[in-house]
């Protein structure tokens, strides 16, 4: 998680869990001017899940780990490790749970600062999973401008079956009304292939996002085929604030004669198991929530 900080502060600071990741991450910015050569890492090696740091940055950029549950890396006089998993459970938080992504959107809420940026990925039970997932997306919708969400197509991340997508939202004072008025949802995902190696996501493929985003000049946005505004209203009346919204056809079901190579038809198959797999346990793990049963 990256925190570009605000003027007067420290040009930006990270947390990551993973030492070698972390000194990646702490090369990166070093290698883009940020921090300094003998100087302290920008990026501390810690659980961000653990407390409320006590700070607020004025951008938050995460992609956090897809994993079900928050755990602890414990390391003893002896060397060894034990991973110990648990719930994590804080005051500044509105729900419990046991899901990581939904811990880190509570997380994000708590760190943002007025009229902050964040922007956030995330697995598809984040936009629908019920019990702590309505509660937080709730909260999320009144206490937050959620004003854009860009559904990422499959294909794009190592973790096969792994269907994502990007937030975007701002913490903005506007007391006595919701905060969101009109989330926008971009659809990169139907109709679209895409493979690691074969025929990667490249930086031109979000070029029609980016032209539609129009960053600082929202009013000026123009609905397209596919980039569609829901109102709050619209969004709230939907079966547990339900975000993942989807409008339009899959062409391979309707044109037989314009079907995908098998390959790519072959890991389409896997990629809808295994996230079905992912949904099926992100309801399990709710039903076991609501019931006072530990996950398994």
């Amino acid at each position: 998680m990256l925190h570009p900080d605000a003027a007067g502060c420290d040009p930006c600071a990270g947390f990551e869990l993973v030492d070698d990741t972390a000194r990646l991450a702490a090369m990166n910015l070093l290698l883009h001017g940020m921090g300094t050569a003998d100087g302290a890492s920008l990026i501390q090696v810690r659980d961000s899940l653990i407390a409320d740091p006590g700070r607020r940055w004025s951008v938050v950029l995460s992609n956090p780990p897809f994993g079900k549950k928050s755990s602890l890396t414990m390391i003893g006089a002896d060397g060894r490790e034990v991973r110990e998993d648990r719930e994590i459970e804080r005051q500044d938080f509105v729900a419990t749970t046991s899901n990581k992504q939904l811990n880190f959107v509570q997380h994000i809420m708590t760190i943002l600062d007025t009229n902050g940026r964040a922007a956030v990925v995330l697995p598809d039970n984040v936009l629908f999973e019920g019990g702590a997932g309505e509660v937080i997306r709730r909260k999320l919708l009144t206490d937050f401008d959620l004003h854009t969400v860009l559904r990422l197509p499959t294909g794009i991340f190592y973790a096969q079956g792994v269907k994502a997508n990007v937030l975007f939202d701002k913490k903005v004072a506007r007391p006595g009304q919701p905060w969101t008025e009109r989330l926008w949802v971009y659809d990169l995902r139907t109709n679209k292939h895409f493979t690691l190696k074969q025929n990667p996501l490249r930086r031109a493929d979000l070029e029609d996002f980016v032209t539609a985003y129009k960053p600082g000049r929202r009013s000026g946005r123009e609905e397209g085929e596919r980039w569609k505004p829901f109102t709050y209203n619209e969004i709230t009346a939907r079966d547990k604030a339900n975000l993942d919204i989807t409008w339009l056809r899959d062409k391979s079901l309707e044109d037989l004669d314009n079907l995908p190579s098998p390959d790519v038809l072959a890991r389409e198959i896997v990629e809808d198991l295994t996230a079905a797999l992912q949904e099926l346990e992100a309801v399990a793990t709710a039903l076991e929530e609501q019931l006072g049963r530990p996950a398994s």
